[in-house]
C-alpha cells in the first residue's frame, strides 16, 4: 500500500483556502498515478505546536508503477507547481505532500536528502495522518513495528487535537 499525506496552512494565490488547494493537488496527483482512496478532510493543530495557523491534513492511498524516488519526485514537482519554497522546517506552507508508506519498504537511509525515507520517520508520531490513515486502512500495518493506525493513533499522548472538517467545507 502507497500512503501520500497531504497537508497545507496558509492560503493560495489560486486555490485559496488550503483544503481547496489540496484537493486540486489530489486532482493534480489522480493525473499521473491511480488514486484508490482518500481520508475526510482533517482541522489539525500544528506540531511542534505554534501560533500560525491550523492545518487542512488528508491521506490519499494510491497506486502506481512508479519507484519510491520517482515518486518522490513527483511529489516534489507537484508541491513547485503549487509553489512551495522550502526554507525552514516547520514553517507555515501553501502545500506539503509527503511519501508516508511505500508497500512494506523499508528503507536505510535517513537522512530525507539522499532519497525518499519510508516508512515516513515521524509518521507514528503524528496524528493528522494516523487518524486519516485509520479512517481509510485501518489494517494496515506499520512495517517495522507491525502496529495498525489504531493501535499507533490510541498509543500516543494527549495533545494531538484535530477533527474531521464538515462536509459543507469540503471542494468537490
Amino acid at each position: 500500500m502507497i500512503l501520500i499525506g497531504l497537508g497545507a496552512n496558509m492560503p493560495h494565490p489560486d486555490h485559496g483556502e488550503p483544503v481547496k488547494t489540496l484537493a486540486a493537488a489530489v486532482r493534480r496527483l489522480a493525473s499521473s498515478v491511480n488514486l484508490v482512496g482518500q481520508s475526510s478532510w482533517y482541522r489539525t493543530a500544528p506540531v511542534p505546536l505554534s501560533d500560525q495557523p491550523w492545518f487542512a491534513n488528508a491521506v490519499v492511498h494510491i497506486e502506481t508503477e512508479l519507484p519510491a524516488p520517482d515518486l518522490l519526485n513527483l511529489l516534489h514537482d507537484i508541491e513547485a507547481e503549487f509553489g512551495r519554497v522550502r526554507r525552514e522546517k516547520w514553517a507555515a506552507r501553501l502545500i506539503d505532500l509527503d511519501l508516508l508508506a511505500y508497500h512494506d519498504q523499508v528503507t536505510e537511509n535517513t537522512d530525507q536528502i539522499s532519497g525518499p525515507v519510508v516508512p515516513h520517520p515521524l509518521l507514528e508520531t503524528r496524528a493528522f495522518v494516523l487518524a486519516p490513515i485509520a479512517e481509510i486502512a485501518p489494517d494496515w500495518r506499520h512495517p517495522v513495528s507491525g502496529k495498525t493506525a489504531p493501535e499507533l493513533l490510541k498509543e500516543l499522548p494527549d495533545g494531538q487535537v484535530f477533527d474531521i472538517i464538515r462536509a459543507g467545507d469540503v471542494p468537490t
